[in-house]
């Protein structure tokens, strides 16, 4: 069962496994829309990333902006978690809804990840899937680049066992050598690296709605051919790669792009 409750002028559901996630309904009024759209921030980001978004189509629908666990208003999850978990509990925010006709989930990078969990888990909830970038699959690398990142790899866990010895702190290594997002994950760490191993080609075969692919020609962080496997993994979909375009312009400059293209995938839909 989850409890929504207003605290502090925002909503938050307190779900059956003792978290809460925060969220905001924007837009047309729930009860009278036809359409909502639910939005899924990436990784590091919070909700407001999609309120220009939301206010941009806010005539057309009712919109839940929503801080993912361990983002903005949302408390971090249990260290366990991976996108399974999450998906799952914003299904019981988002199943109360389900009697509006149309539920569209839109989601950046991470929040791409929980978006093909939750069309393979929840697909009673999700009428189409709008995918900014999104993460999922293993990056392909060149064999170069394995081999050097085994070394780098080998390397933190031998200099680990070291770092008594030298004066060096942990901490001071994986400045060194994590990715910038693996250093600023603070106590999201374990859920980052989980997170990140996670292979999703299995469940983007299950999805059945429809669903718009779209990436930036320029993107180094989920670069077009991520979208490009998408695309032949998931029954339905469409694939479009956006010139000039990468992984933040996708949703800051450039948003008016986008914004168009979801306009037309949610007319699509109705």
């Amino acid at each position: 069962m989850v409890t929504l409750i207003l605290r502090n002028r925002r909503n938050e559901a307190v779900l059956k496994n003792e978290t809460t996630m925060a969220f905001e309904i924007v837009g047309i009024p729930s009860e009278q829309a036809d359409c909502l759209v639910i939005w899924g921030h990436g990784w590091g980001a919070n909700r407001s990333v999609f309120k220009p978004f939301a206010d941009a189509l806010s005539p057309r629908a009712a919109h839940m902006l929503v801080d993912f666990p361990g983002f903005g208003l949302s408390p971090p999850p249990p260290m366990e978690w991976g996108t399974a978990e999450v998906a799952d509990s914003l299904a019981e925010i988002v199943r109360p809804f389900r009697s509006i006709k149309k539920i569209i989930y839109v989601g950046h990078s991470y929040g791409g990840r929980i978006g093909i969990q939750m069309a393979a888990r929840h697909p009673d909830l999700v009428d189409g899937l709008f995918l900014i970038a999104a993460a999922g699959l293993p990056r392909k690398r060149s064999l170069l680049k394995k081999i050097e990142m085994k070394i780098r790899v080998y390397t933190f866990k031998t200099l680990k066992h070291l770092v008594p010895l030298f004066g060096m702190s942990v901490d001071t290594l994986r400045s060194k050598f994590g990715s910038p997002d693996y250093r600023s994950a603070g106590v999201m760490r374990a859920a980052f690296v989980k997170i990140i191993a996670e292979n999703l080609s299995e469940e983007a075969r299950r999805i059945k709605c429809p669903v718009q692919l779209i990436y930036g020609s320029d993107d180094t962080e989920t670069p077009p051919e991520i979208g490009e496997r998408l695309g032949i993994l998931i029954p339905d979909a469409k694939l479009s790669i956006l010139s000039e375009q990468d992984h933040y312009s996708l949703i800051g400059e450039g948003r008016h792009i986008v914004i168009k293209r979801l306009a037309g995938f949610m007319g699509e839909q109705e």
